[in-house]
């Protein structure tokens, strides 16, 4: 894979692994800001890969165009080989999604959302009374918490859950905005064991995150995005070069990393 900014050779070419998810020239403005410039991005299938990025890079527009929620002004995407645009029904059952932000029904308990999107999906109501109650149990949302409505659910809470929407039917792979956000560290390692299980068994994950140490932690593949294109991409030795992520991701990005002039009255 290149460094499309310098044209530099980081890794090499995935060659005949099989694509899990496949995005080819994305673009989309907003009047006069280009949020996403022309976005090409490979995950290789059975691969956790790593999306990084500054604020304001473009990347929740990219994976919001990627699985279907926005229409791109051009490019596609596409799903072990399924078009995300021309065959948006076969590629939503190849994939979970956790947008960052996601907007849930706010008078339902989890058990009633998951019960309901079980069904909506056209699994038949045992295996979504027995999904469902494993989902819950395993990311720690009985006993009381079952009496609680989401819009009583803090941010952790909604990201746990979340997850369990995106897990309930069974894809083939994950794409998941700031899964951690907000989430405590108990829950947080509970949620990286689940995410581990799902990839040692075939599955693949894109995950999206500030967070350099989460990312160098789970991920074997990562990208780096900045200005609305993905600037590098490639196994993380690669992309890392012997320096942590956060270093290359300085570098990449082209951002200082000290503090600079001013705030004279904090220092002696």
């Amino acid at each position: 894979m290149r460094n499309q900014r310098h044209g530099a050779v980081l890794a090499p070419a995935v060659g005949d692994r099989e694509s899990a998810f496949e995005l080819v020239g994305l673009r989309k403005v907003f009047g006069e800001h280009v949020a996403v410039r022309s976005a090409d991005l490979t995950v290789p299938a059975g691969s956790f890969y790593g999306l990084v990025g500054p604020n304001g890079a473009g990347k929740t527009t990219m994976l919001s165009m990627a699985v279907g929620l926005l229409r791109p002004d051009t490019g596609r995407a596409r799903v072990f080989g399924v078009d995300v645009w021309a065959e948006p029904e076969r590629a939503r059952e190849l994939m979970g999604v956790l947008p960052d932000g996601l907007a849930l029904p706010e008078q339902l308990t989890g058990r009633e959302l998951l019960s309901y999107l079980g069904q909506l999906r056209g699994l038949d109501r045992s295996t979504v009374a027995g999904r469902v109650e494993e989902l819950l149990t395993l990311l720690e949302l009985t006993g009381e918490t079952e009496r609680t409505l989401i819009i009583d659910y803090s941010t952790g809470m909604r990201k746990k859950i979340g997850l369990a929407t995106a897990l309930l039917h069974g894809p083939r792979l994950l794409v998941l905005d700031e899964p951690f956000e907000a989430v405590d560290p108990v829950s947080a390692a509970m949620v990286k064991g689940i995410l581990r299980r799902f990839v040692a068994a075939g599955g693949s994950v894109l995950l999206s995150s500030h967070v350099m140490g989460l990312v160098e932690q789970l991920c074997d593949t990562v990208a780096v995005m900045a200005r609305g294109e993905v600037v590098v991409a490639g196994p993380l030795s690669e992309v890392r070069g012997g320096r942590s992520l956060e270093e290359a991701f300085i570098e990449l990005v082209g951002v200082e990393a000290g503090v600079g002039e001013g705030l004279s009255w904090l220092t002696r």
